[in-house]
């Protein structure tokens, strides 16, 4: 259908609804019992049928949603469609790492490769769209939803935005294996006070646009369909009912045409907030904000804005403008031309689930996604010559730690693949011995003494320690995010054995971890949770087959007490100096974080020199050409990545002491040399004006390149801007 037909019908749909029938296209229900906020009636095939709704959130299944869909093109008067949406973070059937894990790959390709994956999956399953990616920058691991997110750096988190819309979105929204992607929550859910879920956020403006905002554009830019605002106070004003960040930058300023779907209850919450009296302030407030959707708000909307409309507190041709966008969606999805587009027949569900890609896909993710933190002696790889292997800990069977916890479905659960069948297979001559420990916060008696005598009798003990799901993401924030005290108990015992001890970290935040863990552990390795290929891969980084490449996309902190720590901090007119007591420092630990932004080691020795630009001066419009040699000192073929910072010397504006500006990758074979070029244009050194415009000022500034944001171990020169 021609676009002019598209909006004609649009135009004649709005012309023939009611006003009630409006407000039902604005309202979201659950389709199930599943629900991450307050209860909720279910949606009913009666409120269907009257226009009472127009999307539904977790119900998925290609027959279900057939059924459901009917009651809307069959049995409502104006025959619209219902959208359906889905919470899939990392996978409806094939289980990838979790975003926070999937962010140290620093892989871009991989991002959009996993995301085409998880939107071929939803869309034979009956999903139109889905609440994904989640772009919050995190910098405090005591937030649980660091689990969801690309990590500390705003520019990371842009590339991760990037490759996800484009993964879920591909080729246009109506296209065969295509879902709508939400870009949320916008913004700075992240830098809740304290990390402490649902918790006010206060910032500045400048850190606002400089860091939590930049993410959300970048996904704008990319095209996603949708944006959910977080439902947290920013400044005072709930970010639902914010108009000066929603209205006048997103939608005037950004351009976004898109649809606003608000998060569970965030509409109906307004009033706990305190800024609204009634449903209908609330519905107001959301509404000429921008919010085009009400999730999940108890009837907000529908009982709310019709009484706003009476009282004055919002005009129809807003009303008109958020059903608008919701047809509009509708027509881009294909809905009105197939409404059951997306429910596949069971051959086509059966031969989406069988492509063995999906599991080498998820294996590969993982394997990228792991970080080698220590490697004492060389104590990995494994070799096969291992004749006894203890696997010890309460995370080491966890079948369950490397699901989705939204998507899972009966039908899905339990295909993870554990630590110890992954090295019972890659290990099929040794002797692989297993202790359980059934609780990750108690470990009796009886486990201890089990796992002290296997320990005694073996040559390399893999300990698997850390967190498990329900210990992460949402309300799973950590006043100390560290292992469980039960944990660190059974640590001190194994490591007391003084056997080579390898550490398997499951966590979705960084952990902050005892002095004498790290000392005494031969090897560390932050696995995260790392999806259903999680004990294959595993296996593949013990025993060699895979050669580490993660890199840490957060500061691990020594101590709770360094909280919130970042590479892009700002610098001090006080800078820490050891010789002097009035410096920025802590009197009981260092400023330093235990390991930095980018960290991440190999089993092989990458080395970085000659660091060169084709130019010192560099003008508006005009790109300057960083390079830098690579040589793998061995002893396997490896692949590095390497990081391009910069830092102003001096501005107007006071900024960070290292600003990430780009990372790229380098393959190499033992032994092999190799050159990398990096673009870097004048523009990129622009920075946000006092009226927080980009803007371009000359000076000289350093260029640096290293292998993470440790500044000591990087390389620099010096290049100058001209005006």
């Amino acid at each position: 259908m021609a676009q002019s037909d598209e909006n004609a019908r649009i135009e004649h749909l709005i012309d023939e609804m009611t006003l009630e029938e409006k407000v039902g296209q604005l309202t979201m229900l659950s389709g199930e019992l599943v629900q991450t906020g307050p209860a909720s009636a279910p949606v009913t095939s009666e409120a269907i049928r009257k226009g009472r709704v127009g999307s539904l959130l977790n119900l998925w299944g290609s027959e279900r949603v057939r059924d459901v869909q009917r009651h809307a093109v069959e049995g409502s008067r104006l025959k619209i469609p219902l959208f359906f949406c889905l919470d899939v973070l990392y996978g409806l059937r094939t289980f990838f790492p979790i975003p926070f894990g999937e962010s140290c790959a620093f892989d871009a390709p991989l991002w959009e490769k996993t995301a085409r994956v998880a939107a071929q999956e939803c869309a034979v399953e009956g999903i139109d769209l889905n609440f994904s990616p989640m772009l919050d920058v995190a910098r405090d691991p005591r937030w649980g939803r660091t689990v969801e997110g690309p990590g500390e750096d705003a520019f990371l988190a842009g590339r991760f935005a990037e490759a996800k819309v484009r993964g879920f979105q591909a080729w246009g929204l109506s296209a065969q294996g295509v879902v709508a992607a939400t870009a949320k929550h916008l913004a700075a859910y992240g830098a809740v006070q304290a990390g402490r879920e649902y918790a006010p956020v206060d910032m500045s403006a400048r850190q606002l646009h400089e860091v939590y905002l930049p993410p959300f554009r970048a996904a704008v830019r990319a095209g996603v369909a949708a944006i959910m605002p977080a439902f947290t106070d920013f400044n005072g004003v709930p970010m639902t009912a914010n108009a000066a960040i929603l209205r006048d930058i997103v939608r005037r300023d950004w351009g976004f045409s898109g649809v606003m779907i608000s998060d569970y209850s965030a509409v109906a919450e307004l009033i706990a907030h305190g800024i609204a009296a009634d449903k209908a302030e609330a519905a107001a407030l959301a509404l000429n904000a921008g919010v085009d959707i009400d999730m999940m708000g108890h009837d907000t909307y529908y009982d709310g804005l019709p009484i706003a409309l009476e009282k004055g507190l919002v005009k129809l041709e807003t009303i008109d403008a958020a059903v608008r966008r919701v047809l509009e969606l509708k027509t881009k999805l294909g809905l009105f031309e197939d409404p059951y587009r997306r429910c596949g027949t069971p051959s086509a569900i059966a031969a989406t689930a069988a492509q063995g890609k999906r599991k080498d896909l998820a294996r590969e993710a993982a394997c990228r996604s792991f970080v080698l933190l220590k490697n004492k002696g060389d104590v990995l790889p494994l070799r096969d010559v291992q004749t006894s292997l203890a696997v010890i800990g309460p995370l080491a069977d966890a079948k369950g730690e490397a699901r989705e916890p939204v998507a899972a479905h009966e039908s899905v659960a339990g295909t993870a693949i554990p630590v110890l069948d992954g090295l019972r297979k890659a290990h099929p001559n040794a002797k692989v011995a297993f202790t359980p420990g059934s609780d990750v916060v108690k470990i009796n008696a009886t486990q201890r003494a089990a796992a002290r005598e296997l320990a005694r009798s073996s040559d390399v003990i893999v300990l698997c320690l850390g967190e498990t799901m329900a210990m992460s993401g949402e309300a799973g924030s950590r006043g100390n995010p560290g292992l469980p005290a039960a944990q660190c108990e059974l640590a001190r015992m194994v490591l007391a054995q003084k056997k080579r001890v390898v550490i398997l970290l499951f966590s979705g935040r960084p952990l902050v971890l005892p002095d004498w863990l790290v000392e005494k552990a031969y090897a560390l390795v932050a696995a995260w949770f790392p999806g259903s290929e999680a004990g294959p891969a595993l296996a593949d980084l013990l025993t060699g087959r895979f050669n580490p490449v993660g890199r840490l996309s957060m500061c691990w902190p020594m101590d709770v007490g360094q909280i919130p720590i970042f590479f892009g901090a700002r610098p001090t007119g006080r800078p820490a100096a050891a010789n002097d007591h009035y410096t920025s420092k802590y009197l009981d630990m260092p400023n330093e974080p235990r390991f930095p932004f980018g960290y991440g080691l190999s089993y092989s020795r990458f080395e970085l020199s000659g660091l060169r630009v084709d130019r010192a001066q560099v003008r508006a419009g005009e790109t300057v050409t960083i390079s830098v040699d690579v040589v793998n000192h061995g002893p396997l073929a490896g692949q590095e990545t390497v990081l391009l910072f910069i830092r102003d010397q001096v501005s107007s504006i006071t900024r960070p002491v290292l600003e990430l500006k780009d990372f790229q990758k380098i393959a190499l074979a033992a032994a092999q040399r190799g050159t990398m070029r990096f673009d870097l244009a004048a523009e990129d050194l622009s920075f946000l004006g006092p009226d927080l415009a980009p803007k371009l000022e000359a000076g000289m500034f350093d260029v640096l390149i290293g292998q993470s944001a440790d500044r000591s171990k990087m390389l620099s020169t010096e290049i100058e801007l001209i005006l």
